[in-house]
């Protein structure tokens, strides 16, 4: 398999590229998270969404921990080469580790404070079974 398309994208000085996981389905905004060159060709060979974890310095199977893995169903590169965008079926419906559909759950009201507009869909304590331990 020709590795050209890698070479298309502009990966910044650590070696990563931000990576959007959408719903494929809603069109919604699930998460923002980062990939190394390796993250990406895993992604894209598994067919699901596997990141590289900057707290944690290695790579991070989305649900590995929760169970809600990201199913892949089309990758995209930005015009300028420098995010990806991973189209995603979410399997269990929660992509954020707070137990809600998106991590944008936030809203800025009136210009001067955020409103959380999204309900915790299960309680992360309920998800992650190790303390401290979850996707990020």
């Amino acid at each position: 398999m020709s590795a050209d398309w890698l070479e298309q994208i502009k990966w910044d000085e650590k070696g990563l590229i931000p990576a959007i996981a959408q719903d494929f389905r809603t069109g919604r905004i699930l998460m923002v998270a980062w990939m190394n060159e390796e993250a990406l060709q895993l992604t894209v060979s598994e067919q699901r969404a596997i990141y590289w974890s900057r707290s944690r310095n290695r790579l991070w199977r989305k649900g590995e921990e929760s169970g809600h893995v990201q199913k892949l169903h089309e990758l995209r590169l930005d015009c300028d080469g420098d995010v990806i965008l991973l189209s995603v079926e979410q399997l269990g419906d929660i992509a954020c580790h707070t137990g809600r559909e998106s991590c944008f759950y936030r809203v800025l009201r009136n210009g001067t404070e955020w409103e959380t507009i999204d309900a915790v869909r299960k309680d992360p304590n309920q998800i992650y079974t190790s303390k401290g331990s979850h996707d990020e």
